[in-house]
């Protein structure tokens, strides 16, 4: 009889924890990171080992809102509330590819967004600043970082237009929003030989990711694939300053 009063009361307990602390394991989430990673980052061409690890290390779910984090380690992008996105796991590992990071790089990223980005750069270099323009996701994106740890991510709320001069120059920059025209400040702030890679063309429409190399006072451009990003904001949206 005590045997199967103690039973019942275990299936009880069991019957109604809520479904989601059942399934929210850790070893959950690193199977599905490493899925993503294998399935949706290396078999489509990234093969930087610093890069995959990376991605495999990052908690994606952490940077996406509560209801979505089922959704975290889907092959596409997700919203993140303030009309912005966390980008598809492949383009986060296309782009970081792209700049050919190194262990004592300082990065700059242009737009912050959920900071996962800034979290899988910070993995691989010695140091991230981050600009992000709006003030809530910053302050999310930021509270996140630090809560996990990041003690080299720099997060700033700014116009990310006209990078951070005070810390330049930068070994790479990132630009994970669309803009019609290659902000020249950016430019400026790239060390000889360094890499800025960003969504090129219609704001609101399909653009190209774009690779530019700074070569002495030369710059070297290439096309990499089609991508659609949301529209960079604040000065490069402002009709009076764009460049066409």
């Amino acid at each position: 009889m005590k045997r199967a009063l103690l039973a019942f009361v275990i299936l009880a307990t069991f019957l109604v924890l809520p479904a989601a602390s059942l399934e929210d394991t850790p070893s959950k989430y690193r199977r599905a990171r490493q899925r993503m990673v294998d399935h949706q980052v290396r078999l489509r061409g990234v093969s930087d080992g610093k890069v995959l690890a990376a991605m495999a290390a990052v908690p994606r779910h952490r940077f996406v809102p509560q209801a979505l984090k089922r959704k975290a380690y889907e092959d596409h992008p997700l919203p993140i509330g303030s009309g912005q996105t966390i980008s598809q796991p492949y383009i986060v590992g296309l782009m970081t590819e792209a700049l050919k990071l190194k262990a004592n790089d300082h990065i700059l990223e242009i737009g912050t967004g959920s900071g996962y980005q800034a979290a899988v750069l910070a993995k691989i270099v010695k140091m991230v600043t981050t600009i992000e323009i709006k003030e809530k996701l910053h302050k999310r994106a930021a509270n996140i970082l630090g809560e996990l740890g990041y003690n080299n991510v720099e997060p700033i709320h700014g116009d990310g237009y006209f990078g951070q001069a005070n810390a330049a120059p930068f070994d790479g920059i990132m630009v994970t929003a669309a803009v019609d025209h290659i902000p020249p400040p950016l430019l400026k702030q790239l060390k000889d030989g360094a890499r800025l890679i960003l969504p090129l063309g219609n704001p609101f429409s399909y653009q190209n990711l774009v690779l530019i190399t700074k070569k002495g006072d030369d710059f070297i451009t290439k096309q990499i694939t089609g991508v659609l990003f949301v529209p960079l904001t604040g000065h490069a949206l402002d009709k009076n300053n764009r460049k066409r």
